[in-house]
């Protein structure tokens, strides 16, 4: 009995572990990267926990609508932590990070919405058409008006109802209107008349798309410029010149009459066309040789951002065009120059002078790459007398000048704290 060998055990099977296995995805990385990742799953549990995600979509449209995009990145963010499938967080994302400059992170929150929802909703492709360039950029806004031709075309459907006859369509801004695929088509159009100019056919394709854009919105300020540039390109100048003062005539007296009014800014830049598209509308009145609307564009401009070269530049030049056109008229004339016209030469000529010292400056501050430019401003301030001695306080050639008061930053810095409970 003793002598017995005792028998093997046998061995029972392992129970099949069922936990989810919180390492997998942490196979190759670092220890300090697994920690990092640990901390931020641990922060997304607990955001979705605290807030949900219209919550933190509220707070995030909040802050893009007090401009302050950082936080909307971080609250934007926290949202797509929970739900990465959501479309308006994507959209939001998106828009935060062109206003952010972060082209790439932006194009890819477009093209995830893209993929989730590739036939609702325009305004990823047209911020899609906005970031990128070429036939890309056409691409683009060609699939963005398809979606928008789609929603207008079931809005009329359902406008034909009795029961909505009385509800009209534009009731409700955040539907899309035929203004919106006037300004797509403008855009495609401004691609032929730049990046794609090369290309065979561009000016056709690009007549044939402002023609469309004008179709859907016969008076649009930004379509009818188009034209002009159009027609100017194909030296009709004046055809050209009768259709920019068409589109002038569309806000420039009501951009006057707001100023003047209590009207809100919203309700004057929903008015006037972008401030680049009146840039362009201030080199072609200049080139029309209308120089006192030209003037009237410009002190606007750079009223409204006086940190734009090109805008202290033209402003310059056509001082100098109406200095050199009031000379030519009086030797013309063949008759002495009078006391009067002395002094309007002499304002005309030291406001040139100080535009012109300024583009140049704001031109070496901000680091332009326009050499063309630089070396007509060059030139013109040698006609004029040389450069003039800049006034102290001038915000553009003070280089710590900055655009928020002190008063402004310490409320942006108290609004950042009353928000840091919901960063974390």
């Amino acid at each position: 009995m003793g002598g017995q060998t005792k028998g093997k055990k046998k061995s029972k099977p392992k129970r099949k572990d069922n936990r989810p296995n919180t390492d997998a995805g942490f196979v190759g990385l670092s220890p300090q990267e697994r920690m990092k990742l640990r901390v931020h799953e641990k922060a997304k549990k607990k955001t979705a926990e605290k807030y949900s995600v219209q919550q933190l979509l509220e707070k995030t449209e909040e802050c893009m609508d007090s401009f302050d995009f950082e936080m909307a990145r971080l609250f934007c963010q926290r949202a797509l932590d929970v739900e990465s499938t959501n479309l308006q967080a994507l959209d939001m994302q998106g828009h935060i990070c062109s206003e952010l400059g972060d082209t790439q992170k932006a194009k890819e929150a477009f093209l995830r919405a893209v993929e989730l929802s590739p036939d609702e909703g325009h305004n990823k492709y047209m911020y899609l058409g906005q970031i990128n360039t070429g036939q890309e950029s056409v691409d683009f806004y060609t699939k963005g008006i398809q979606v928008l031709l789609s929603v207008l075309e079931k809005q009329a459907q359902t406008t034909q109802a009795p029961a909505a006859a009385a509800a009209p369509p534009d009731e409700d801004t955040e539907l899309p209107t035929a203004k919106d695929v006037c300004v797509a088509y403008c855009s495609m159009a401004e691609i032929y008349l730049t990046d794609l100019c090369m290309e065979e056919g561009a000016a056709d394709k690009c007549k044939e798309f402002i023609e469309r854009a004008l179709q859907y919105h016969h008076d649009n300020p930004e379509a009818l410029q188009l034209m002009a540039s159009y027609l100017f390109s194909t030296e009709r100048n004046q055809e050209g010149k009768e259709y920019l003062l068409k589109s002038v005539g569309l806000w420039l007296p009501s951009q006057k009459q707001s100023a003047a009014s209590s009207s809100t800014e919203e309700d004057m830049q929903n008015e006037i066309p972008p401030y680049e598209s009146r840039v362009t509308t201030a080199k072609l009145l200049v080139e029309s040789e209308e120089y006192e609307m030209a003037v009237d564009v410009l002190e606007d401009l750079l009223e409204e951002d006086d940190e734009v070269v090109q805008v202290w530049y033209l402003s310059g030049w056509v001082c100098y065009l109406q200095l050199e056109k009031a000379k030519e008229q009086q030797e013309s004339e063949k008759r002495e120059v009078t006391e009067e016209e002395t002094e309007e030469w002499k304002a005309l000529k030291e406001a040139a002078r100080s535009y012109l010292t300024n583009a140049k400056k704001l031109y070496s501050k901000l680091q332009c790459d326009d050499q063309p430019m630089l070396e007509h401003v060059e030139q013109l301030l040698g006609d004029l007398g040389g450069e003039l001695e800049g006034e102290e306080g001038d915000p553009v050639v003070d280089d710590d000048y900055e655009p928020c008061s002190d008063e402004e930053e310490e409320e942006e810095e108290e609004e950042d704290n009353a928000e840091a409970p919901m960063e974390h």
